[in-house]
């Protein structure tokens, strides 16, 4: 069942928060940012407080001054479905340096896996090693670079659709698993990559994951959610209204105070960050930013949501779980993922149709059997 829209809070996980020397304030040993108990404890502390769900960032280099090293977006979705019940897991591809084959097939396997909880986060960085890490054409311009994020993403969505719901028989009497009828072929060409199908995977429980992307980096025809970062909420918010599907997502930095330290002290401690002059930057107590969310919610209508950047996750998130969310679900502002739900139910998206999907045929009646062999 797909619930009504309503206010979207998600929370992005990389690393220890989104400034670059946030592990200096990090709460776990330095050997210990890659291992699986870190990520779950993050990833359940995301659920146990109710955001709808996680975006988990990745890059193909090291982002300079940042970690040297992380575990592929994918990879960490996929071990984190089977050991979360409620939350949208939604890794950060670059469509541009991966194939789209392969993408398709892992996530459908990720939406499989975690029941319906699935989603991509479309990347769009410029990827400076991406002509090294990689045996093929490499489009060199703005515009070609942007073509092949385009033509990845709607070759990935047909991919999806390859099977039908029903493809699936697994008739033991006859020996079939899939109705060869119910699975076609997609040919994708273009000049960097070809791809013909049908995916390895049978069609993900949501039917198309719930595709997320920056604004205007792919049509909004083959977007479920806008992220959108800008410099100001109020540029955030008069881009949200231009664009143009169903969902959209504001990003917001938020650095709270703590029981030890205020925010701006906390910021203090850290250092400038030049990454961070580019979006909203929430600073102050829990309550504030509740207040905050609540003008921004009603900005921004049921449709609309905020994506948290939290600076120190070991610090940010508790205070996001004690203080900013309970205070939203009592107010009424905010529901959390119900059990069993699919992402695609959390956020009110209907599940799609197969875009292939040929009308089948009735099975004559009785009487229109009896005439034909009448006639």
């Amino acid at each position: 069942m797909t619930d009504a829209p309503t206010f979207t809070l998600a929370l992005e996980v990389d690393a220890d928060g989104v400034h670059p020397n946030a592990w200096r304030r990090a709460h776990h040993a330095p050997g210990e940012l890659l291992s699986a108990a870190r990520l779950l404890q993050v990833l359940r502390g995301a659920e146990n407080a109710g955001f709808a769900l996680v975006t988990i960032d990745d890059s193909l280099l090291p982002v300079d001054g940042g970690v040297p090293g992380r575990i592929d977006a994918v990879t960490r979705a996929a071990f984190a479905s089977g050991r979360t019940t409620r939350l949208g897991l939604a890794p950060r591809v670059h469509p541009r340096a991966v194939e789209p084959f392969h993408l398709a097939a892992q996530l459908a396997s990720l939406d499989h896996v975690s029941r319906g909880r699935g989603a991509w986060l479309v990347g769009d960085d410029e990827l400076p090693g991406l002509a090294r890490a990689l045996d093929r054409t490499v489009p060199a311009g703005a515009a070609e670079r942007t073509a092949e994020v385009r033509a990845v993403v709607a070759t990935v969505r047909d991919l999806w659709d390859s099977w039908d719901d029903d493809a699936v028989i697994r008739d033991s009497t006859t020996g079939r698993y899939i109705d060869a009828d119910r699975v076609r072929y997609v040919n994708a060409r273009t000049p960097t990559f070809s791809v013909k199908g049908p995916l390895i995977t049978p069609r993900p429980p949501q039917g198309q994951l719930v595709v997320i992307a920056p604004l205007g980096l792919v049509p909004a025809h083959d977007v479920d959610v806008t992220l959108i970062r800008a410099a100001t909420t109020e540029d955030g918010l008069r881009a949200a209204a231009t664009a143009g599907t169903p969902r959209s997502l504001l990003d917001l930095q938020v650095t709270l105070d703590t029981e030890d330290a205020t925010g701006t002290q906390r910021l203090d401690a850290l250092g400038a960050d030049p990454e961070g002059t580019d979006r909203p930057h929430f600073v102050g107590s829990g309550a504030g930013l509740v207040l905050l969310l609540q003008d921004l919610a009603q900005a921004v209508g049921p449709t609309g949501g905020v994506r948290i950047l939290p600076t120190v996750i070991d610090e940010d998130l508790p205070q996001l779980s004690r203080h900013v969310l309970p205070s939203l679900r009592a107010s009424g502002l905010l529901r959390g993922p119900r059990p069993a739900a699919t992402l695609r139910d959390t956020l009110g998206l209907d599940r799609p149709a197969n875009r292939f999907t040929r009308p089948k045929t009735p099975a004559p009646t009785r009487q229109e059997t009896a005439q034909e062999l009448s006639a």
